[in-house]
């Protein structure tokens, strides 16, 4: 069913909706408040939030500062005491404000003057029960109470599949599906409301761990290639490197060749901080792959990655046989002709390149080793696409968000688990800075000298435009002016956004690897993989909008070599939370933080979340859970009760089972 056949959604509408990622009735009756607001009366304590009714005593005043911000006054009587009340941006509601009716305000109360300082205003008097106000996230054009409204009145259509066994469900005497589904979208009662997260929280939890402990499963099934690799072999090469290994790196390499050289099919996960050397442990490994004689791939999420691995890769393999290519969307039809033709008749040993390695066109003479840079950790569709092929290689996975073991075990359960925790030598540490906006100067005082090092910078915004002139954060085009203004006459700088073509970004980026551009300024699409040695400095604006783990992630594309490096961070709020990047330049304590202060989200971003990305549960906060459902599904799938219920189908469906 389109969304526009629903009630309430017209083409507008609709479109508004498909910014949210709700494009099907299930997506939208499916998409969950991220918290809620229960409105209840307080008693007036000063310095704290309150929440209180009363009766307008005053018609409310109004003064525009500028087209974007105003200030409403009025006065309410409550409980037959006068209270002056003050609401910032709120003058379109003054029509709705009239003397005689009654009014619920939610603010901070300043006991001296006697004022609340409101963050909102409800046109009605508080009922003797709490009032539960479901909250979801949105995009301007749509409100919170409208997709709240458009829910309810298509809850009806929604045919919400039992997938929880029933004796789960009194197990932990849970709500049914139905039931949940509709008292998340209108709560009536805290009580009610608690038994609706939980068995949500639980219901996602348990489908995603039932596909953990499947895949794990069926790991012990799967036959892998088997190989007879000497260690002798390998630290011949090892040996012709032009640096020396660290001991965590050399570990990860023994993990992976008696992977290789066992009967099982390898299925690992590198995780390793920003420039702990996880890349050349995926050059060793595809090496061991072709001294077994089979052909590798290496995929990377971008296009930009995929030529930097493919120029690393081909300088530590020229003194040997080995035929290295890449496959991007930049080759012409006949190159890339000539690479399938190539790839069919064993002419090439290792392919470098994104998705497209995968499309329809490739296919391999031997593929014995599929190497994923930063991808969806879970490979559903990527297994799917192999199968097709009739191919079953080795897979290891990279990932530079190095989460708590703890976690990892749980959330990796079908997969073994290699970790890079030490640096290469000579390496120095990133020195952190947090800066306030009124220290502009010694920001620029730092990019200055840097570039007067002939080194250089990058300065990271959240945004790539004002558009919406709601939002006071800093984007890519107005730094861009400061910057120019600061530097312009002697230094050049570029700008990188996602919403730039694929050529322009090539363009800019080669510019800077080139040093023709002295400074990047650019969103966060430099995140992964973009090496830059001589870029010594980033500077990352609005800081407080990211999570330590990303920034982190940031922070990494400076000190990737022998040179002192420093990032900066720019930000007015959330100081001693982003003081901890100041103390540590140790990715799993950054994460550790992460999930202390933030929970999982910040970890599992979209680019690598895949079915992490939870809608409604958090993996710190709910972790119990996760622990219940994880021995809940594996005593499923041993009982095999699952094979004749509509477990079985939504498994078909997920994994690929054949």
């Amino acid at each position: 069913m389109n969304l526009e056949d629903l009630k309430g959604i017209g083409t507008k509408t609709s479109k508004l909706l498909n910014k949210l990622n709700i494009f099907t009735l299930n997506d939208l009756i499916e998409y969950y408040p991220y918290r809620f607001n229960i409105l209840e009366r307080t008693n007036l304590v000063d310095n704290e939030e309150v929440v209180i009714d009363g009766i307008v005593e005053s018609i409310p005043n109004v003064f525009y500062f500028n087209k974007r911000m105003n200030r409403m006054t009025l006065r309410i009587n409550t409980n037959n005491k006068i209270i002056n009340i003050s609401i910032f941006n709120r003058a379109f509601l003054k029509p709705n404000i009239k003397v005689g009716n009654y009014i619920t305000v939610i603010g901070k109360y300043d006991m001296k003057h006697n004022t609340i300082t409101a963050s909102d205003i409800k046109l009605f008097r508080l009922p003797n029960n709490p009032i539960i106000e479901p909250i979801y996230h949105v995009v301007k054009g749509i409100t919170s109470n409208q997709l709240n409204k458009i829910i309810l009145n298509n809850i009806e259509l929604y045919n919400s599949e039992e997938l929880i066994p029933d004796n789960l469900i009194d197990k932990y005497r849970l709500l049914n599906k139905k039931d949940s589904i509709s008292v998340i979208h209108s709560p009536k009662d805290k009580n009610s409301l608690n038994r609706a997260l939980n068995y949500l929280k639980y219901e996602e939890v348990f489908l995603f761990m039932l596909k953990i402990n499947y895949l794990k499963n069926k790991r012990t099934d799967i036959l892998g290639i088997k190989r007879n690799i000497n260690k002798e072999d390998v630290d011949k090469f090892i040996d012709t490197l032009p640096f020396k290994l660290t001991i965590d790196q050399n570990k990860c390499i023994d993990n992976i060749l008696n992977d290789l050289n066992s009967n099982n099919r390898m299925n690992r996960l590198l995780q390793g901080d920003v420039g702990s050397g996880k890349t050349i442990c995926a050059v060793i490994a595809l090496y061991i792959n072709y001294l077994s004689g089979y052909q590798g791939v290496l995929m990377a999420p971008t296009e930009i990655l995929s030529i930097q691995h493919y120029n690393n890769i081909t300088k530590l393999f020229k003194d040997t046989n080995i035929k290295v290519e890449i496959l991007t969307g930049k080759l012409k039809v006949s190159e890339k002709k000539e690479i399938y033709k190539k790839l069919l008749n064993k002419e090439i040993d290792i392919l470098i390149g994104t998705h497209a390695l995968f499309s329809n066109d490739v296919v391999y003479s031997n593929l014995g080793l599929v190497i994923t840079d930063e991808q969806h950790r879970f490979g559903v569709n990527q297994r799917s696409s192999l199968k097709d092929k009739g191919i079953n290689p080795d897979i290891l996975y990279m990932s530079a968000t190095p989460i708590p073991r703890t976690y990892a075990i749980t959330l990796y359960g079908d997969m073994d688990i290699s970790s890079i925790h030490t640096m290469p030598s000579g390496r120095k540490e990133v020195i952190t800075l947090l800066k306030s906006e009124k220290e502009l100067k010694d920001i620029l005082d730092i990019m200055l000298q840097e570039l007067k090092n002939k080194h250089q910078v990058y300065v990271v915004a959240p945004l790539i435009e004002d558009e919406e002139g709601t939002s006071d954060n800093e984007n890519v085009i107005e730094l861009k002016e400061k910057i120019d203004k600061a530097f312009g006459k002697y230094f050049k700088s570029g700008i990188l956004h996602g919403k730039m073509s694929k050529e322009d970004k090539d363009s800019i980026m080669d510019k800077f690897k080139n040093n023709e551009i002295n400074i990047l300024i650019s969103t966060t699409v430099i995140e992964v993989g973009v090496d830059v040695e001589n870029a010594t400095t980033i500077v990352i604006w609005d800081s407080y909008r990211f999570g330590l783990s990303q920034l982190h992630q940031l922070r990494g594309r400076v000190g990737r070599n022998n040179l002192q490096s420093y990032c900066v961070l720019v930000s007015n709020k959330e100081t001693e939370r982003l003081n901890i990047l100041t103390t540590t330049n140790d990715g799993f304590k950054v994460s550790e933080e992460d999930f202390k202060l933030r929970g999982s989200g910040d970890l599992f971003g979209t680019r690598q979340s895949g079915d992490m990305q939870f809608k409604i549960a958090n993996i710190k906060r709910d972790f119990n859970i996760l622990l219940r459902a994880k021995e809940d599904t594996q005593q499923l799938l041993d009982s095999k009760l699952y094979v004749n219920s509509n477990l079985y189908k939504f498994i078909e469906n997920s994994i690929d089972i054949s």
